[in-house]
């Protein structure tokens, strides 16, 4: 499994390096951990730390701001292997990859050297602020209002739905500072420290995810510096569906790492529970719903490198990341529902990671774009491929 990349989707030595470095330390730190961190519904500083030790968060960051100065392939390596050990943990590499990409990018370079080597260090973490309570998927249509007042800005509203919510330090913030007519072009990003007055943070009971949390946080007159602004006014939705465009790839490799391991675990199993005097394994209605399974998580997987490589390339990837979102985490479900289903009344059982990582899987079906909207995006794509010739 650990070098199955270095023949079929073209790693080089430093990939497979990560690769070998990551797999070690979530088999060995983060698996035995994975109900347990859960139980305490927080991802461990200890861990967190770890990982930056290792190198393992924002290896695509520039060696200035502490990372690997890695691509964006290597990146999917680590979160991959990250999330076969804890699919939460995961988490990390993915926050810091898309809020950091964006800080990188649009921020001030003193403040990307402020913020960031914390985030690749473990120590701090980034969250993202874009959801809000009336608007769901329709993501340009913003309420969340930042007034310029001399060299701050007056942030007031709610952000719902955000992804470790109370266990970040600091948020980009989509705010609208045009008006509401104009839609996702009235729309500025900031980086805000959660420790600001006028800000309160509340806490969601889910069904699985229960490491990362959800919450709402809320902003009353919280008042943010002009330098925090990331790029100019108007510029920051462009910046958000940009950077989609990478964690949608992220987040496939994040719930098929799930789904391989527990192909994996399922393969040996049938082959050791015997049923009318002989192993599962020689049972066609157990094989073939694997085969079906590994056919298909095979080939999502390479979609999601596919679409990682063309972002180091260069190359349009929208599409394809939309895919990515849509097909990964639906497929990753229903793997381990099949997988949790042939371990019969033991998959059942709390004592094995299968209903857990069903519960954990089944988030990303909702959260950072539904299926519905990525389908749109694909459409939109393909249709203006045809207009064009």
């Amino acid at each position: 499994m650990a070098n199955e990349g270095d023949i079929f989707l073209g790693w080089s030595a430093d990939q497979a390096a990560f690769r070998e470095a990551a797999e070690r330390f979530s088999r060995e730190v983060l698996a035995p951990r994975y109900k347990q961190t859960e139980k305490d519904g927080v991802i461990p500083m200890d861990l967190r730390r770890q990982m930056g030790e290792l190198g393992l968060i924002g290896v695509e960051f520039p060696e200035t701001f502490g990372g690997m100065g890695a691509d964006h392939v290597t990146s999917g390596i680590v979160l991959e292997a990250i999330a076969e050990g804890d699919f939460n943990v995961a988490y990390i590499q993915l926050l810091a990859g898309l809020c950091g990409a964006i800080l990188a990018r649009h921020g001030t370079p003193e403040l990307a050297a402020q913020i960031l080597p914390k985030v690749v260090a473990g120590e701090s973490v980034i969250a993202l602020a874009l959801t809000e309570p009336g608007g769901g998927s329709d993501a340009g249509n913003l309420k969340l209002k930042a007034v310029r007042d001399g060299d701050v800005y007056r942030l007031t509203g709610e952000k719902t739905s955000i992804s470790m919510a109370e266990q970040s330090d600091w948020a980009i913030v989509f705010a609208r500072t045009g008006t509401q007519e104009e839609k996702a072009r009235g729309i500025t990003a900031f980086l805000v420290a959660l420790d600001s007055p006028g800000i309160t943070r509340t806490h969601f009971s889910d069904l699985g995810q229960q490491a990362v949390g959800r919450g709402s946080i809320f902003f009353d007159d919280v008042k943010v510096p002009l330098a925090h602004r990331l790029g100019a006014e108007g510029t920051g939705f462009v910046q958000v569906m940009q950077g989609f465009d990478f964690s949608r790839a992220l987040i496939g490799l994040q719930c098929l790492a799930v789904a391989r391991k527990a192909l994996e675990e399922t393969w040996a199993y049938i082959q050791q529970r015997e049923a009318f005097g002989k192993p599962l394994s020689a049972n066609q209605g157990a094989t073939f719903p694997l085969a079906e399974h590994e056919t298909m998580v095979k080939a999502a997987r390479i979609l999601c490198y596919r679409t990682l490589a063309a972002k180091d390339a260069g190359v349009a990837h929208t599409s394809e990341a939309a895919m990515c979102k849509w097909w990964a985490p639906k497929l990753a479900f229903e793997v381990v529902h099949t997988c949790l289903l042939l371990h019969g009344h033991s998959g059942w059982c709390v004592d094995l990671p299968f209903e857990q990582r069903l519960r954990d899987v089944l988030g990303l079906q909702i959260g950072d774009g539904t299926a519905q909207i990525m389908k749109l995006i694909i459409a939109r794509e393909a249709l203006k491929a045809a207009q064009q010739g």
